[in-house]
């Protein structure tokens, strides 16, 4: 048996930019994807902790060690720059599998998006 669990977290960044006429993605600062164990095109939940929405869409990304957090396309109206969001990830697999699995989890500072 299969289940899906919780792969990557990235707690409490900031929304830096929100930018309606790209085509759809969020844009992740390189050094948090690489910290929260995020790959390129990843499908993604975004929940906005400002006002409450939740969303998929996947990751781009952003240049390393700018802090950046941008949601584009559709979700852009979802945000507002400043919002505090979390993104998660989640991965399917084995039950014996899962019971063993640890998730990674990063807590950047939300003023900077940076890791501490």
């Amino acid at each position: 048996m299969y289940i899906e669990v919780l792969k990557s977290k990235i707690h409490r960044v900031t929304v830096t930019e929100a930018n309606l006429d790209y085509i759809g993605s969020i844009t992740i600062d390189e050094d948090l994807m690489k910290a929260a164990n995020l790959i390129e095109y990843e499908k993604v939940y975004v929940l906005n902790n400002n006002n409450g929405e939740r969303f998929e869409t996947y990751v781009i990304k952003g240049r390393r060690g700018s802090g950046v957090i941008c949601l584009n396309g559709a979700a852009a109206r979802r945000v507002l720059p400043g919002d505090v969001i979390i993104i998660l990830s989640y991965a399917h697999m084995e039950f014996e599998e899962a019971g063993n699995f640890r998730p990674t989890v990063i807590f950047p500072d939300t003023a900077t998006n940076q890791l501490t």
